[in-house]
């Protein structure tokens, strides 16, 4: 059974001027949102300077850490990590303030770079950030280089060395032998011109929108996957028990990863057009439901990424987090099982430095009820009547054209998954090469 922690009066601010509900329900780590995106009367300057300094080239996925950083989702981290942040982020998951108080930090925010650009640097204190297009990003200021002992990053963020771990490959193997780290300045907005850029609110934004609908307990859950009906049955049961709870208004946070993700993940045009749907289809409720998008890429890390996760919901304004069965975990890359165990995540955030002021709420596992035909929370009791459909079913259904079970998904959602994989199919039997016969 679901168990909800006590809430923290220390966290929450109810009453206010004149009676009103603030969405600041939560302090963001540090105290205050940090907000590095260069103001505009100072833009021009800024990027005047930066043309004449040594240039960083990023990757696609480094500018996804600068918008991350540059918003205030690792508040109070203010720049890629230097040597002393990197090793408490690497050894002990948290970071320790001047104060002597200590925040969550559970994955090292860096940037790599190779031997020529450590050798164009020399001894610069300033250098600036161009990102893949070439286009000025930042400035990274009063920098430190060291080492990039990558092994070692590795074996302490995912518990193993074992090869095909997605963004080890992606990322790390290829990247250069040295970190740089640095106070950040960041010209101008992070923007993809995707279709997307609306559901990229900030932190602060976020905290805006939860005042505007007079939140007085604000609720997240993190996916990388379709909304079946077993999530929605997950987030409404929340509602309501925080309802019962006393609270008037809670509000959802639903929000999808929307950086880096393996190749086998539905991509996130995909993910957010399907979450649509779910809220057209009444499956969630769109007046207690604000969907946006988290712009952190994905580690697959297990229970050292889940307190990243829980962390940066904190500085977005949530004050509960929903945390289920083996969260961002994935398959053993060699070997046929979870490569985490799956009830260590939520474990670990009840225990990790730094998210003591974070109600964290365990979920009761769903399944498909064959009986009633439903979504419904797993009964021990009648175990046969049950269906698990596991994201890797789910996504051999839509590609195999066939149809989940009544109940599982919306149709509206349903609908967008199979037209995605219809799309993929055909574009790799695209691909497949011409077989001449004489």
């Amino acid at each position: 059974m679901t168990s909800f922690l006590p809430y923290s009066s220390s966290s929450s601010s109810k009453g206010g001027i004149g009676g009103s509900v603030r969405s600041s329900l939560i302090e963001p780590d540090g105290g205050s949102l940090v907000d590095l995106v260069v103001p505009e009367s100072q833009r021009a300057a800024k990027v005047s300077e930066a043309e004449s300094m040594v240039k960083v080239k990023l990757t696609k996925i480094d500018l996804e850490w600068v918008h991350v950083i540059s918003e205030g989702w690792a508040s109070p981290l203010k720049g890629f990590m230097r040597e002393d942040e990197y090793l408490q982020s690497l050894h002990f998951n948290s970071l320790r303030m001047k104060d002597g108080s200590v925040v969550n930090m559970s994955l090292p925010i860096v940037l790599a770079i190779d031997d020529e650009t450590k050798e164009n640097i020399g001894g610069l204190n300033d250098v600036a950030l161009v990102g893949p297009n070439d286009t000025l990003v930042g400035i990274l200021r009063s920098i430190e280089i060291y080492k990039h002992h990558k092994e070692e990053r590795i074996a302490r963020t995912w518990g193993t060395t074992a090869p095909g771990l997605p963004y080890v490959e992606e990322v790390i193997s290829s990247a250069g032998n040295w970190l740089i780290g640095g106070d950040l300045e960041v010209l101008e907005p992070v923007k993809y011109n995707d279709g997307l850029d609306h559901y990229r609110l900030s932190p602060q934004q976020l905290r805006k929108e939860f005042d505007r609908r007079q939140a007085d307990a604000v609720f997240a859950f993190q996916l990388r996957n379709p909304v079946h009906n077993g999530h929605a049955l997950l987030m409404n049961d929340t509602r309501k028990k925080l309802l019962e709870m006393g609270y008037k208004n809670p509000i959802l946070l639903l929000h999808p990863l929307g950086g880096f993700t393996k190749a086998d993940d539905v991509p996130l045009d995909v993910r957010m057009e399907q979450h649509s749907k779910v809220l057209e289809d009444g499956v969630l409720d769109p007046e207690t439901t604000t969907v946006a998008i988290f712009p952190s890429p994905m580690h697959y890390a297990g229970p050292t990424e889940v307190q990243w996760h829980a962390k940066a919901r904190i500085n977005a304004g949530a004050n509960f987090y929903i945390v289920g069965r083996d969260p961002a975990g994935m398959g053993h890359p060699t070997e046929k099982r979870d490569l985490y165990d799956p009830d260590h995540g939520k474990k670990v955030l009840s225990m990790a430095p730094g998210l003591e002021k974070l109600n964290i709420l365990p979920f009761r596992v769903a399944a498909y009820d064959t009986v009633a035909s439903r979504m419904a929370f797993f009964d021990p009791a009648r175990a046969k009547d049950f269906l698990f459909i596991s994201g890797t079913k789910m996504r051999t259904y839509a590609r195999n054209g066939e149809n989940p079970p009544d109940g599982f998904m919306s149709p509206g959602g349903w609908e967008v998954l199979v037209k995605y994989y219809e799309r993929l199919q055909a574009q790799e039997e695209n691909l497949k090469p011409t077989v001449l016969s004489t």
